[in-house]
């Protein structure tokens, strides 16, 4: 017997749009732009009907004419004008939950970039959706542009994911590549990033890690078929990173980045957020300015890197705009590409038993014995060390010529793999003997 496909849908897609900011203004216009072609694509036409925000009079640079205003993003969710609603409002609670539950309640797909709302009830707003026949796209919640929620879920189905490190937040990558060329200070790059316009008035959000970390719990998810467990992450920002840190990585022959990596281990599922050295010549390491990246390693394709723009209104747009079409054609699948009863509850791999290389930078009494005690405390712990550094300051050299001034002077350690357990152990050892005058600077390196 011949199967037939089902008659295609022309009725148009009707739109509402919950949040008019800088990407819900280039959602509107993209979509009116390109209506032709996406009708072309998906079979039907898509059109914005309706649109909620909190203020009616504000100049957003787009006609709102013709389309019905709500004050309320509930009302809009589960108003008989649209048949999906795109959440662009933003925050884990409040407005923009209330609004997706009751889209996805009454039955109606939900296309939302909200990272913070996924971190923390993705998995219950997944069961929900799955309860309906809704669907939950979210390809713009993690690396902007970048189609890597795609690539997890569709494109490397055949695969098995055994890691995936990325660099996810645009303004930690732009502040640390700018140190590194200009040997600017922390503090300059954040207040020129404020400027432009990278970085919010609070940067704590970006450059203390836990945008990262958002975005890496979703990826997780998809990459290992697990529940999202965005409190297992290790989570660590870029404010104790100094030029020091950022010359001596380039004379090592690495890059200082914020990543996000997960990985599957013997004892569980790792997921860290932290500054990483990363060789100069992995494909991560070329990644500059505000440009995102996210690298996956898999058993068939082995490595895949994909590399874009991680913010703005239009790269964010761009995957907004492709959930819709997927919604417009009914190809849009599982949020997290398993049923949600076959999503494993996540093992947590415990920090403390992270292995790998680590930079350390101490900054030790110019007196002698000082680096050859501290080697001694390395040893102590069975960690070998694959480099010592030692750089005495203009100030101490000055002071006594013969390496007896007692200042501070930077002595950088790099170390063959060993465990986060083990570098802690030793360090406070080092601290209680009195050679360090300030807390240590610990990096960890990811190699090839």
């Amino acid at each position: 017997m011949t199967m037939h496909a089902p008659p295609p849908d022309f009725r148009p897609l009707r739109v509402g749009i919950a949040g008019l900011g800088t990407v819900g203004a280039a959602v509107a216009t993209i979509l009116k732009r390109q209506e032709n072609a996406l009708a072309a694509r998906c079979g039907r036409p898509v059109r914005v009907t309706a649109v909620s925000a909190r203020d009616r009079n504000r100049d957003r640079g787009i006609d709102l004419a013709g389309l019905s205003w709500f004050d309320d993003p509930v009302a809009l969710a589960t108003s008989p004008e649209i048949d999906c609603l795109v959440e662009l409002i933003g925050g884990s609670e409040g407005p923009a939950k209330q609004a997706v539950e009751a889209a996805l309640a009454a039955g109606k797909p939900v296309v939302t970039a909200n990272k913070a709302l996924l971190a923390a009830h993705g998995v219950a707003l997944a069961e929900l959706a799955e309860s309906k026949g809704a669907a939950l796209a979210f390809e713009a919640s993690s690396a902007g542009g970048i189609p890597v929620v795609k690539t997890l879920r569709e494109a490397l189905a055949g695969n098995n994911v055994t890691r995936l490190y990325g660099i996810l937040n645009g303004t930690c990558n732009y502040i640390l590549s700018r140190m590194e060329l200009e040997g600017l200070t922390f503090e300059a790059c954040l207040k020129d990033a404020q400027r432009l316009g990278y970085a919010e008035a609070d940067p704590t959000f970006d450059v203390e890690g836990f945008d990262t970390a958002h975005k890496l719990a979703i990826l997780t998810s998809l990459a290992f078929g697990t529940k999202i467990d965005a409190e297992a992450i290790h989570v660590e920002g870029i404010s104790s990173i100094t030029p020091l840190d950022l010359k001596m990585a380039e004379e090592l022959g690495y890059r200082i980045k914020l990543l996000g990596v997960a990985e599957r281990t013997k004892t569980g599922i790792e997921q860290r957020v932290h500054p990483t050295m990363v060789p100069k010549s992995s494909a991560i390491a070329q990644v500059m300015g505000v440009t995102n990246a996210v690298t996956i390693d898999a058993d068939a394709v082995r490595e895949i890197t994909l590399v874009g723009p991680g913010a703005g209104g239009g790269p964010t747009a761009s995957a907004v705009i492709a959930d819709i079409a997927d919604v417009a054609r009914g190809t849009a699948g599982l949020p997290f590409g398993l049923p949600v009863a076959r999503l494993e509850a996540p093992v947590r791999a415990e920090m403390q038993r992270h292995e790998g290389g680590y930079y350390i930078r101490l900054a030790v009494a110019d007196r002698p014995g000082a680096a050859a005690a501290i080697a001694t405390r390395m040893a102590e712990a069975n960690i070998s060390l694959e480099s010592i550094v030692q750089r005495r300051s203009e100030a101490a050299a000055a002071r006594d010529p013969g390496g007896r001034s007692g200042a501070p002077v930077p002595v950088v350690l790099i170390t063959y793999a060993t465990s986060e357990r083990a570098i802690r152990g030793a360090l406070e050892k080092v601290g209680a003997d009195g050679h360090i005058s300030e807390a240590p600077q610990v990096i960890r390196i990811e190699r090839e």
